[in-house]
Parts: C-alpha cells; structure tokens; sequence
C-alpha cells in the first residue's frame, strides 16, 4: 500500500431519507383567536393599563373616604365633566395651546438656524456647542422672574420660557444626529454638489430625522410641562389664564376634585400629542423608509 493511498480519508456510506407524509404533521398555521388579535391592538393595551389604573385608585380612595386630600376617581371624573360640559375647561385648554404653539414653533425655528450653521461651519460647531453646555442645564422656568422684567405680565414671558425649553433639546438631538450621518451619504451629496441649505435638507436632514423626531419630542415634553409650571404662577396675566391658573385657582378654592381634574387633562393632552401626533409623523417617515422598526 503506497503512502497516498494510505491518506485517503474513508469512503463514507451515503443515507437517503424518504420524504414524509405532510399530511401527518398536524396543523402548521393556527389563526389567532379573538383574544389574541384584540391583545394584538396597542391602543387596546394601553386602554387597560389606563383602565387597570384607575379601578385600583377607586379602590384605593373609596375606603380612605378623605375627598380633600385625595378624591375618589369617580369624583374626578364628574368634575372633569362639569369643568368640561360648562366651557370652563376647553377655554383653559385652549389659552393654553395657543400659547405653547407660539413658543414650540419659534424655539423649533431658532434650533433649525443654529445647528444649519453649526453644520456648516466650525465657529457654528463651536457656537452651539458651547451654548448648548451653558443653557441645556439651566431650567426654563427660573428665567422666568427675568422675562417678566424684559417682557412683563404676558404672553410674551410665557413665550421667552418656552423657547429656552425647547431650543437646546431639539438642537442637540439635532445636531447629534446630522453628526451621525454617514460618509457615504455625506460624499455622495458632495458629489451631487450640494452645499449650504440644499445639503441640509437633502442630504442630512432625511439620514438624521430620527434624532430630529426624538428632538421634537423631548422639546414638546419640556415646552408643555414649563408652560403648566409657568401659568400656576403667573398664568392668569394671559386673558382667563390657561390651564395651570385653573389648576392653581381651584387649589386656593379646595376644589381637589377640579386640581385632580385639572391634572388628568394635562396628561391627557400629552398622550393625544405623543399617540396621535408624533406617531402618525413616525409611521409616514421613519418607519416607512425603514429606519425603525
């Protein structure tokens, strides 16, 4: 036997499997039963979480029997409907939105100026940077007691918080984000010619839309939540006041039910602004191109 042939691997016997039956395996595709497409629903999820919360603080404040600390949610609820049915609380609501529309559009317009001119030059990267790590940190509702000096009693305070609150998260976000768009998209823009403004809206502003949408988010979160905090002080200087005097009013009047109600209509809001809003602009954009699941 020569040397060659004593390194040969071994011929292996070859085993041939016969095709089953398909027929005996059973049922491969089970339709969902009723409960599990209705579980399926994400508003139907969220809708009992909601309602699981509120049966536990029924349960809770019903024994308590202490409607002046803590009202029963029933008693929220009839509030929340008087305040409504009567015109008191959408009067609020609506001073209130007006207000907050004024000061998210303009902090939204000034952030799209700073980061375009950040991204465009190096003092710009420079100037946002450093603006950013100075007024990011500082709470919109301390310069407050400044814009009533600059400003006075009025929108215009309200509006000049507003803008502080939203301005630095969104452009930070953004400006986060136009820093994470790859090179290849970055070249291919170059290559195309693109300079200034159209490279802005062309090629960065669709990559990094996501960080731009959760910059939205955290902007509109800060906005609202220092609008309420700012109307509870000094709210009442914008014709009837907005939400947060009607919630500070009916505080001085120990009308907890209405504070309570007051509360919930906040909270309201934001969950219709983040369910219905931002979730459409999120199905259209970045989960149809396919950059979020």
């Amino acid at each position: 036997m020569s040397e060659r042939t004593a390194i040969l691997p071994p011929v292996r016997p070859e085993f041939v499997r016969k095709t089953l039956d398909a027929s005996n395996v059973g049922e491969i595709v089970r339709p969902l039963s009723a409960w599990e497409r209705l579980t399926n629903i994400t508003a139907v999820r969220r809708i009992f979480i909601l309602v699981l919360l509120a049966a536990l603080w029924q349960a809770y404040t019903v024994p308590l029997d202490n409607p002046l600390i803590f009202p029963t949610f029933s008693d929220v609820m009839a509030a929340l409907w008087k305040e409504t049915i009567n015109g008191e609380l959408p009067a609020r609501i609506l001073t209130s939105i007006k207000v907050l529309l004024m000061g998210y559009a303009a902090g939204v317009g000034l952030a799209a100026v700073l980061t375009t001119f950040a991204v465009s030059t190096r003092i710009g990267t420079d100037f946002l940077s450093t603006l950013t790590a100075m007024f990011n940190p500082l709470p919109a509702i301390a310069l407050l007691p400044l814009a009533l000096l600059w400003f006075g009693l009025g929108n215009p305070s309200l509006v000049f918080v507003l803008i502080h609150s939203v301005l630095w998260a969104v452009s930070l976000n953004t400006h986060s984000g136009f820093l994470s768009v790859s090179e290849t998209l970055r070249m291919a823009g170059n290559n195309y010619g693109l300079t200034g403004i159209r490279y802005v809206m062309k090629i960065l502003v669709p990559a990094a839309f996501p960080s731009i949408l959760t910059g939205l988010k955290i902007g509109w979160a800060f906005a609202w939540r220092t609008l309420i905090a700012a109307e509870l002080v000094f709210g009442v200087s914008s014709g009837s006041g907005g939400l947060g005097w009607f919630i500070f009013e009916n505080r001085n009047e120990l009308e907890v039910a209405n504070v309570f109600a007051g509360l919930i209509t906040v909270i309201i809001i934001g969950l219709v602004v983040e369910s219905v809003v931002f979730r459409t602009i999120e199905a259209h954009t970045i989960r149809k191109w396919g950059m979020q699941r």
